[in-house]
């Protein structure tokens, strides 16, 4: 099965192509910025004797994600990882002051980008007769957190996108589903360990999710060990998890 991971040079994404590789997948994992992480982490699938390659993929250029999926494809399965953040940290404007540049900047990456990238991947898999496709979404889309709107609005959109894709898709042996992901400990969160285990003390496993614990996620939705789940939204790790993100 030949595998597209969006934003796969680090955190979820890698763990997720690095995941899929250890499967026996062949792994085309996207990256917009950082070619020596992307670098790196095909040749961690290839050490592991995997197959992988990476190419460059930005969610706001449209024609680019076509022509990404034109020329590395085509693609069994899709996790649509790669996300434009649009800044490090939550805005610190009210409400009303958010530009509303930010959120059209926001919206045409996150959403229809999404939306570009599923409409290239679709055709080949119908032709095949089998598709998956997970749209990585975030415990804000549902929780919400001050200064996150337009990132939040984004998120959520992929949940009604996932939806009625579910629908369209579904009678050609394709499967969409969300992966509502909340906090994650990861090399690259910058949240201190001790707010970390503060956050943990609030779940009932006691622990925070990593990135390998949301890869195995990721690999049974977008693998062909997911049946027949479609349309659905799943929540990884637990509401409390959830709820104390947005804290």
């Amino acid at each position: 099965m030949h595998v597209l991971v969006t934003g796969g040079s680090s955190g979820i994404g890698a763990a997720t192509a690095r995941a899929f590789g250890r499967e026996g997948h062949r792994v085309t994992l996207t990256y917009r910025s950082g070619p020596d992480r992307a670098k790196r982490v095909v040749e961690e699938i290839e050490q592991a004797g995997g197959t992988a390659a990476a190419v460059p993929m930005d969610l706001s250029d449209h024609e680019g994600i076509r022509a990404a999926v034109a020329a590395a494809g085509p693609f069994d399965s899709v996790i649509a990882n790669a996300v434009m953040w649009g800044g490090d940290a939550p805005r610190e404007e009210s409400f009303e002051e958010v530009p509303a540049a930010h959120w059209s900047e926001m919206l045409h990456a996150n959403v229809v980008g999404n939306v570009v990238l599923t409409q290239s991947v679709l055709p080949a898999m119908r032709e095949k007769g089998f598709g998956r496709i997970v749209l990585v979404s975030s415990g804000i889309a549902e929780e919400g957190t001050p200064g996150s709107g337009p990132y939040g609005t984004a998120k959520m959109a992929l949940h009604g996108l996932a939806r009625t894709l579910a629908w369209q898709a579904g009678g050609d042996g394709i499967l969409v589903n969300v992966a509502a992901v909340g906090l994650t400990r990861t090399d690259s969160t910058p949240i201190p360990a001790q707010v970390f285990e503060a956050m943990a003390r609030r779940t009932p496993a006691r622990r925070m999710s990593t990135a390998d614990d949301v890869a195995a996620l990721l690999v049974f939705l977008g693998s062909a060990a997911n049946r027949n789940l479609t349309g659905e939204i799943i929540r990884e790790g637990s509401n409390a998890a959830r709820s104390a993100h947005t804290m």
